[in-house]
């Protein structure tokens, strides 16, 4: 293996997407979960629901922050060590990026202030159009990008000029593209399970540490419930975006799947080693004439051999990204059915063996969507546009000292900011609700849409029970 610059800038690239893409399928949850514990705490005027946003909005203003900054770092590739590509299809890409900005950053940035901020300012109503302003931004942003990425799996509505630059010729056919709706609706839950798992996560650690407050019961039922709901209907998702890949991307269900020879029926591979050289799934644990349940149709699953060399995907990667992924789906799976049965039990803020597994359990949610997007990127290969533009014609015509350089400065500087930042949320989430704030921030009686506090009259504020949301200088 050559690291030359463009296995180097691919290498980069798939490095700070790891990173930044763990931040928005937080966020993107954790806003959700704060615009229904919002408008429970306004429904019901239960303390709880405001103890519950007021404890993980703090968190979701770091999350966001930390997802903003590494997205910027990954957008500046693009005019770096991929300007060939953006060159080539920017007249697709761009616009749809510029949609994303348009119609989901500005939003976001818009009402984050007063989600963050506006508890003294603004009446409750207000703070929660805004909170609810914020939380779809994050799905129209993923909506967004990805569309674009989408279209770069299932290219359609386009054409290639005579300089070998692409045009859309159908703006519909390029937004909603063949593999759009079934990704969209597999990352948007994927970003829900997450912070389910997170949520839950940190419930356990306060459970361990005997620091059992009433908010720590209810964040626990809504992660088993969310975990226990949604894990199903993943797997549904899962297997439409795994139906829509064997129609227009043959090659990476095979390296998905370990065939190498075409047949009627496949079986399906839980475990082995996929060999390039000899071509075969060595030690193949298998259950044999399964493929029936997985892909409809009458059409012969192809093999990897069906394929020329210099089109089929890395095999090995792609093959147990996959299995990472279901695995990591799995576990998420049976924590929820678990929780849910200790919550009809009563049993569920109860030290035990499920508290151990839900804490390290947080992570399988950023597992899966990392591996998850794996198995697209790796799979798509040899191709950044599927079909019509390969990998090695997008790179830039930099030197593989210049991307090595960079690649070792943003290992550095991630390892170092990102870890911290980590680390700082996660002892935010799993400190408890001891010093947290016991009394709503509205005064009883006062009609909704009012302000809920001045200048004059502090002490109706979150801030001055002892839950401080954070500040810039913070």
């Amino acid at each position: 293996m050559e690291f030359d610059a463009l296995l180097l800038s691919r290498l980069q690239f798939a490095f700070v997407i790891a990173f930044h893409i763990m931040f928005p399928a937080f966020t993107i949850g954790l806003a959700a979960f704060l615009a229904v514990c919002e408008g429970l705490w306004l429904k019901t005027k239960r303390d709880v629901f405001l103890r519950l946003y007021l404890h993980w909005v703090k968190i979701f203003a770091i999350a966001f922050a930390m997802g903003v900054v590494s997205g910027v770092v990954m957008s500046y590739q693009f005019g770096t060590n991929w300007s060939v590509f953006a060159d080539k299809t920017g007249s697709v890409i761009g616009p749809l990026l510029g949609y994303e900005v348009l119609t989901a950053f500005f939003l976001e940035a818009t009402f984050l202030g007063v989600m963050l901020f506006g508890w003294k300012r603004v009446g409750n109503r207000l703070h929660f159009t805004a909170t609810l302003a914020v939380s779809i931004g994050t799905m129209i942003s993923a909506f967004w990008i990805l569309s674009a990425n989408s279209w770069m799996q299932t290219p359609q509505g386009f054409a290639i000029d005579a300089e070998g630059k692409f045009y859309a010729t159908n703006w519909i056919e390029v937004i909603f593209n063949p593999s759009f709706p079934s990704r969209y609706v597999h990352m948007m839950l994927a970003a829900f399970i997450t912070t389910a798992a997170v949520v839950m996560a940190a419930g356990a650690v306060q459970v361990l540490r005997g620091r059992v407050a009433e908010p720590t019961r209810w964040q626990m039922r809504m992660a088993a419930g969310t975990l226990s709901i949604l894990m199903p209907l993943q797997i549904w998702a899962g297997h439409w975006s795994g139906e829509v890949a064997h129609h227009y991307q043959p090659a990476k269900v095979a390296a998905m799947e370990g065939w190498w020879e075409t047949a009627e029926r496949q079986p399906t591979i839980l475990f082995g080693i996929p060999d390039e050289e000899k071509r075969e799934t060595k030690f193949a644990l298998s259950i044999p004439n399964t493929s029936d349940y997985l892909f409809s149709g009458s059409e012969p699953l192809r093999g990897l051999n069906d394929f020329a060399e210099d089109e089929r995907p890395p095999v090995f990667i792609t093959f147990w990204a996959f299995r990472i992924m279901v695995g990591a789906g799995l576990g998420l799976l049976l924590i929820g059915l678990w929780g849910a049965w200790l919550w009809r039990s009563n049993k569920l803020t109860t030290p035990g063996l499920f508290h151990w597994l839900a804490i390290p359990g947080g992570t399988l949610g950023f597992i899966a969507v990392i591996s998850g997007w794996v198995v697209a990127e790796v799979g798509r290969q040899p191709y950044t546009v599927y079909g019509a533009l390969r990998t090695a014609d997008s790179v830039a015509p930099v030197s593989a000292a210049q991307v090595a350089t960079s690649l070792l400065v943003f290992m550095i500087v991630y390892a170092i900011i990102f870890t911290a930042g980590v680390i700082y949320m996660a002892r935010i989430a799993t400190r408890g609700f001891d010093d947290d704030v016991t009394d709503p921030p509205e005064k009883e009686g006062r009609a909704p849409g009012t302000p809920m506090g001045s200048v004059d009259d502090p002490a109706d504020t979150p801030e001055d029970h002892g839950d401080h949301l954070p500040s810039p200088a913070q």
